[in-house]
């Protein structure tokens, strides 16, 4: 299992949660004070460092960055926007949602850019936080590190020859979920909509729920094709076929959840069995099988 060769842990913990070892972290990659850069087209770009996966939108107006991972990766991912124009070309931020694997490069890049977001962000970005699962808590971020421009539903911007249309997609990660789509460059970023290859964290204790998760991968799966460049939270460049097999263990996951509590099972009983053999391979990545076994129960 490569479980503890590929991540370090979102704070470098190790929990146990009902009895079964945790590890989680955004910091999915081998640590690196660098980014990988991985070309999407010719305008944009996906960035791998420690946190979430990063997408930059270039050409003559202007940077546009999608999520901009942990503080510790700030000096890296100015260094890396140099090669495509700088602080000084930094035009607009967007958070998919508040974690601050997703955010905290806020309070480097807030000065130079306007930060877009859902309002839920802002809300919480306001104020202490805490997930639970890992016993952290993050403090209210800085005036600059904040969302300046918020949205509730959709919003659109316009920048480089492309609409990027924002969509909130509610209580699926968390209650502050946007999903990107570059509409003419057909690519779409995720945000934590979308581990790839393994059992998403799904934050419930800010909103998020599995069953929402499968019902807005859903419909994000109607909006796009099979050519869609799929960029998710966490993991490789993806396809809608790796979106759909996401979407498959969502549901297969929470069935056969589901159908172990019909039959009066409580949770330990439920860990005890275990899930199909069929799901053995999404255990390679931040969660043990136990771990998402206690996240689907509790959302059912």
């Amino acid at each position: 299992m490569k479980l503890i060769n590929q991540i370090l842990g979102l704070v470098g913990l190790v929990v146990v949660i009902s009895g079964a070892p945790l590890i989680y972290a955004a910091d999915h990659h081998e640590p690196t004070p660098s980014f990988k850069s991985v070309k999407v087209t010719d305008q944009i770009w996906m960035l791998q460092g420690r946190g979430g996966n990063l997408a930059v939108l270039t050409g003559g107006q202007g940077i546009l960055l999608v999520d901009d991972d942990y503080k510790i990766m700030s000096e890296a991912l100015k260094d890396q926007l140099s090669q495509y124009g700088g602080l000084e070309q930094l035009t607009y931020v967007i958070n998919t949602h508040w974690h601050g694997d997703h955010t905290e490069g806020n309070m480097a890049l807030g000065g130079s850019a306007q930060i877009v977001a859902h309002e839920n962000v802002r809300n919480r970005l306001l104020t202490a936080q805490e997930i639970k699962l890992f016993k952290m808590v993050s403090e209210p971020y800085p005036d600059q590190a904040l969302p300046e421009i918020t949205y509730q539903q959709e919003m659109n911007l316009y920048i480089n020859g492309e609409q990027v249309r924002l969509l909130h997609y509610p209580n699926g990660h968390t209650d502050g979920d946007t999903v990107v789509f570059f509409e003419k460059s057909n690519v779409v970023h995720m945000g934590d909509h979308f581990f790839s290859g393994f059992f998403p964290f799904v934050d419930i204790d800010t909103g998020g729920n599995v069953l929402n998760m499968a019902a807005n991968v859903k419909v994000v799966l109607s909006m796009i094709n099979k050519d869609t460049k799929v960029i998710p939270g966490h993991g490789p460049l993806s396809t809608m076929a790796d979106l759909e097999a996401f979407h498959q263990m969502l549901l297969g996951t929470s069935s056969e959840v589901r159908q172990m509590m019909d039959k009066g099972m409580g949770l330990a009983e439920i860990q005890e069995v275990g899930l199909s053999d069929r799901w053995e391979s999404w255990t390679d990545g931040f969660l043990s099988e136990k771990v998402w076994i206690s996240i689907v129960y509790r959302s059912l």
